[in-house]
Order: structure tokens, then sequence, then C-alpha cells
């Protein structure tokens, strides 16, 4: 084993351009070459379009925060999730967007996430409690960290646990979407005309038709319950009682139906994805996860305030996003010409933000590929955090969840390594590739350990 973390190999510089969509489609990180984690701009030509990589900070903040409605969302890149998405946040762009994040936002703000932390707590209880039955053995953590989020999700939106009958058909039918869904389908690469129907794997779309149907019956209730007045004051009652202050429109029960399901999506499988790389970073490295588990004995209840004893877990956890950013790569589109590093791009090319190269940039970050919770503390750092770490995107379309996820993570993490060790099951190493979201290509295999 060697001292460094694992990441994918990278392809040679130059391949055709079938070979190269073979390789996107079967993981988009081992597809890239290795320049670009030097590179400050790339440009990837096909026959259809043009695709900028973009890695210099100033590029990234000016199509991330400068000039965000310059650089609207790839309906490309989104044509893929669709069948789950709908019309979500996550997808849309222009008015329609800024009207939704005016109804989403105030129910993740600062003082929400004080009041939501007691069902984090209980989520992570339970997860500790499912974990310690299996001490002894050796677990795949990732479907650990799954279960866990999940349950975060359920109790913060709907005020119902993991173990309620629809939560659990959600979060299964779940497994099955995410393995079955390619990050990108066909329309990534070549530009359908609107009228042309789009493929998806049959699976997919039918496992997408299930899960919205089963969020659908969740909404329709909660809709019921706020007309009832007997609703739980949660994210999804606060959520669905919003108007928009410019409007004066509320969610209608399918608008929030989209809105479910991103937040699922993003909520639930991102967090698992953070979590389970961080369990793993933590048996690699167990000097660390002895340090968490000792600051972790700070935590003794549902107490918000204790969040601000957990320094070393979040540092871990924020060194966890930079190494293995659930979203590996950002795709926007450009909506007039641009001219950038001496470059003419046309209208309608992409262009590419990839936390995935940006926060292993060998021109920005101190020993970029290792992992050192201390380098937050340090010049270097802090400069990279503030212009090169965007695990939850950056400027206006910054995950709306990014301060909810970053108290769910370092709680968990902390909650189950007070309890619990946790310990590598032999020599090979976990190789990370894209679907949803990084994740290990055949699971991460650790052995839970009674401390």
């Amino acid at each position: 084993m060697t001292d460094l973390p694992p990441k994918p190999a990278s392809r040679p510089s130059k391949v055709s351009l079938w070979r190269y969509v073979r390789l996107f489609r079967q993981d988009i990180l081992s597809a890239q070459p290795a320049r670009l984690y030097r590179a400050w701009m790339a440009e990837f030509r096909t026959p259809f379009f043009r695709s900028y990589l973009m890695n210099q900070p100033e590029l990234v903040k000016a199509v991330l925060k400068d000039r965000p409605d310059d650089f609207p969302k790839s309906d490309r890149i989104g044509e893929g999730l669709r069948p789950l998405l709908g019309n979500s946040v996550f997808l849309t762009n222009g008015e329609v967007w800024k009207k939704q994040r005016r109804i989403i936002d105030p129910a993740f703000e600062g003082g929400r996430l004080r009041e939501t932390y007691p069902a984090m707590w209980a989520a992570a209880e339970s997860a500790a409690d499912r974990l310690a039955t299996q001490a002894g053995q050796v677990v795949e953590i990732e479907e650990q960290t799954s279960h866990a989020a999940a349950d975060v999700i359920f109790r913060t939106l709907f005020s119902i646990p993991i173990e309620h009958a629809v939560a659990r058909e959600v979060f299964d039918e779940f497994k099955t979407y995410q393995r079955s869904q390619p990050i990108l389908n066909l329309a990534a690469f070549i530009p359908l005309p609107k009228w042309m129907p789009r493929l998806f794997r049959k699976d997919t779309k039918a496992s997408a038709k299930r899960i919205r149907a089963l969020i659908t019956q969740l909404t329709q209730d909660r809709m019921d319950a706020i007309k009832a007045s007997t609703a739980p004051d949660d994210l999804a009652t606060k959520i669905m009682t919003t108007a928009d202050p410019v409007t004066g429109d509320q969610f209608s029960t399918e608008e929030m139906v989209d809105q479910v399901a991103i937040f699922f999506l993003a909520g639930h499988e991102t967090s698992a994805s953070a979590l389970a790389w961080a369990l793993y970073l933590m048996a690699r490295y167990p000097e660390w996860q002895d340090k968490i588990a000792e600051e972790a004995k700070a935590l003794s209840g549902p107490d918000f305030g204790q969040m601000s004893k957990l320094r070393i877990s979040r540092d871990v956890f924020r060194e966890t996003l930079r190494l293995y950013p659930p979203v590996p790569m950002m795709v926007r589109e450009t909506s007039c010409p641009e001219h950038f590093r001496d470059r003419d791009v046309a209208t309608g090319s992409q262009v590419v933000i990839s936390p995935w190269h940006l926060h292993r940039h060998e021109r920005l970050w101190d020993n970029p590929d290792g992992f050192d919770p201390t380098r937050w503390a340090t010049d270097n750092g802090k400069t990279c955090q503030r212009d090169a770490f965007i695990p939850f995107s950056a400027g206006a379309r910054v995950c709306t969840g990014a301060g909810f996820a970053m108290v769910e993570g370092p709680l968990i993490l902390s909650r189950l390594l007070r309890d619990l060790r946790v310990e590598l099951d032999g020599e090979d190493a976990p190789v990370p590739v894209a679907h949803l979201t990084v994740r290990s290509k055949d699971g991460i295999r650790l052995r839970i350990v009674r401390r």
C-alpha cells in the first residue's frame, strides 16, 4: 500500500473520439488524460460541439460566480436524469430556477439547521446501532452510508425514519436506479433534436417511474396534512408552505415531487459517497480516526452546540470532499461568444468545471494527492479553499444543502467512530469511479471493531 489514497489511472493523451465515448460512458474519471491535473484550460473537440475544461481559478470564478446567467446548465447533460428529476431545481435555468430557489432556500438557512439537528442525531444514533451489530464482521461500507444518508433525508424532510414502509421502498428502488443510470446518455455527445425520443435503459426509466410514484404518495399525504393543520414542522412542510416572495406562487404537488427527487438524489447520494470515502480514509490512516474518536466523546445527545467541538472531524470530512468530491464534474453552456485564454469559444459550447481535477491540481495545492487534514490551517490551504475548493459548486448555484451536509457528515462520522473502529480488509485499494457520484468500482469493504 502506498502513502497516497487511491485515484483512477489516466488514459493516454490521444485516443479516438469513439474510444473516448466508450471510456467516458464507463467512467468519466479514468477517461481523462493526466495532463488535466496541470492544465489551466483544455479543449475537447467532437464533430458536434466543443468542450472546454476550466481549471484556472479566474475562469472558474467567471463561470460560477461572476456571470452565472451567461453560463446556464447544459440541457444536454441533464437529459439522462430528467425521467427521475423532472423539472427540478437541479436541471432548470433562468427565471424558473430563480423562482424555485426563492422558495427552497429559506428552508436551509442557518437557523433551520439547528431545528433539523435532532433528526440528524437520531439518524446518526441509528447508524451507529446498526453498525455495532456487525462488530467483528467485514461490511460493504457504501451500503451502510447509503442507509444512514437516506435515513437523514427522510427524518429531516418528512419526519419519518428509513424503516417507514414507503421510505424503505424509495431507498430500495433507488439502489436499483443508481447502478443502472450512467452519468451521461447519448445526448451528451450528439445534439439530438427535441422531437427525437431519448434513449434510456428500460430498467432505468422504470425505476425512476416507481421512485416518483412513491415520492408522490409521500408528498400528497403531506399536502393533505398541511391542509388539515396536522403536518409536522419539518423541511417538507417549510418548503410546501413557502410562497415565492416575487410571484406569490407555491409549489404544486407535481412541482414538489420534482424537488423531493433532487433532495433525495443530492442529499442522499452525495452524502453517502462522502461518508464512505471518509470511513475508508480513517481505516487507511488510523491515527486520524483515533483523534476523531477522542474528540467525539463530547457527543452526548441532540445538542447542536456540540458541533463546534468537532473541529478534527470537520477537517477530515473537508479533506475527503477534496480528494473524492461526490460530484466530479459540472457542465455549463455558453450563451454567447466568449474568449478564454486566447481562444474563441463559440455560443453553445460546453464549459466543464471539474472539482475532481481542480481539487488535485498540481499547480494550486501543496501535496495535491496526499491526505492531510491539517492543510486547511495553512496559507496554501486557506487560499485554495477560497479559490479551488468547490465540492458544492459555487456562486448563485451553490448547493442549497451545503451547510446541511457539513453538519451531517462530521456528525455521523464522529458518532460512528466514537464507539467503533474501522479497519482495512486486505491490501486491495478501492478504485474510484463515477456513477451518479464518485463511488468505488467494487465497493469498500471494512472490518468493524468495537472500541
